[in-house]
């Protein structure tokens, strides 16, 4: 069944072709395209449209769909070209021609565009809650390790003296900042474009606010052609984000694979969480982390993916807008179950102390050992020499007092301060509301 359709077929192989994974990516979509057709439903029996009943039978029919969707039944079989024929066909014989007037004063642009714009906004929330979950347990992590050092590290070389806090705390707050870009997305997905049409708007009477404040929108596509120049905008905005946050993931991952390693040795895995080697005995590899990085790089992609596939588009819909959803559905459920696993793996990483006692460690203190000459009134660039000397010829000997005397002043974490911007997200946020 199509919802287009007059009379004639369509070549077998044109429409295989044309539906593509639509029957497969439509699952994600089907609750939102009910929860708008219900909002559908209301409004046109509000503006006189439809009757009372052909309200309430439509209303239980796409409730019964979404007990459906629910119960993990609903399904969308090949007769049907997507997710929106299935709808249709499915009040229509249960309900005769109501099923038939769900569709009044709306085109499949707008319908597809709804359940888009409330699927990516949804999204956006259930993703963010996690993400904010990951940052509280960074600052666990943090302030359960603020006094355990370890040597931080610039252009691969051992550089100044870190410690744990400061690398879980320095995680915490960008995964904030990637929130931000999280915000910026869903205030895009909510705006509400039922009702636009085919982009061209409706002579009926329709009521767009309506529509929008049950629905759950916080406002309406006013312009029409501008709603359906949405498709596309979403989508990208989105990727970014999700770019944006598996950067931040990547690097993340990437740290916890060297510092898991032999060499540095800084943290350690249960066992349970590595995989081993075929032929050595005694490797336990981080591959969790390493796959983390891995599908991190991919996602950093996606805007591109986005942009190639939308950006010579002149207004209007066109039908390359359908490999939007096979090109994003797939790497925001990716995106998703990083965060799931890293929110698994994370709390059971085990931290070791005392690794910045090793001697090899000790050029890290050269720092220290010249701001304890500027103290005693030498100028900087002296004592900057002063200490680089000693370092070649090896009378250096390194100022550890650094360890217990300045650890506090040196190494401000800001823990406080990072979880009073966690409290203000929660409760300043419309993505938490």
């Amino acid at each position: 069944m199509k919802i287009w359709e007059k009379g004639f077929s369509v070549n077998d192989t044109i429409e295989k072709f044309t539906v593509g994974h639509d029957r497969v990516l439509d699952m994600y979509l089907a609750p939102f395209d009910m929860r708008a057709s219900k909002a559908q439903a209301n409004m046109l029996a509000k503006v006189g449209l439809i009757s009372e009943v052909e309200r309430q039978q439509l209303v239980a029919g796409l409730d019964e769909l979404l007990a459906q969707v629910a119960a993990g039944t609903f399904q969308i079989e090949d007769d049907f070209e997507d997710v929106h024929s299935k709808i249709e066909s499915y009040l229509t014989e249960k309900f005769g021609d109501a099923g038939k007037k769900i569709h009044t004063a709306r085109s499949r642009n707008d319908q597809v565009l709804t359940a888009i714009q409330l699927f990516l906004k949804d999204y956006t929330e259930r993703i963010s809650t996690r993400m904010l979950a990951l940052v509280e347990v960074m600052l666990q992590k943090a302030e359960a390790h603020k006094n355990d050092l370890l040597p931080g590290y610039t252009h691969f070389q051992a550089a100044m003296p870190s410690s744990f806090g400061l690398w879980f705390s320095a995680y915490a707050e960008h995964l904030l900042l990637d929130l931000a870009l999280f915000e910026a997305a869903h205030r895009v997905a909510d705006q509400n474009p039922l009702g636009s049409g085919a982009g061209f708007g409706s002579s009926f009477p329709i009521d767009r606010e309506m529509t929008t404040q049950e629905m759950g929108f916080g406002s309406v596509a006013v312009s029409s052609v501008g709603a359906q120049m949405l498709r596309g905008k979403t989508e990208k905005t989105l990727a970014f984000a999700i770019a944006g946050a598996a950067g931040t993931l990547g690097k993340l991952a990437y740290d916890l694979v060297m510092y898991n390693s032999q060499d540095l040795g800084f943290v350690t895995l249960p066992k349970e969480f590595t995989t081993g080697s075929s032929i050595m005995p005694h490797k336990k590899n981080p591959d969790v982390f390493e796959l983390v990085r891995g599908h991190a790089n991919r996602l950093q992609a996606l805007p591109n993916d986005i942009i190639l596939a939308t950006s010579n588009l002149p207004s209007g819909y066109h039908r390359d807008f359908q490999l939007l959803k096979e090109l994003l559905f797939g790497p925001m459920m990716q995106f998703a179950d990083l965060l799931d696993i890293l929110l698994f793996a994370l709390p059971e990483i085990k931290i070791k102390s005392g690794v910045i006692e090793q001697v090899k460690y000790d050029p890290i203190f050269s720092v220290e050992n010249i701001n304890q000459l500027i103290i005693a009134g030498v100028p900087f660039r002296d004592a900057y020499q002063q200490v680089g000397r000693a370092v070649e010829d090896g009378s250096y000997v390194p100022h550890r007092a650094f360890q217990t005397t300045h650890l506090g002043s040196i190494h401000n974490l800001g823990l406080a301060e990072i979880a009073a911007k966690v409290r203000q997200w929660k409760e300043g946020s419309e993505l938490f509301k």
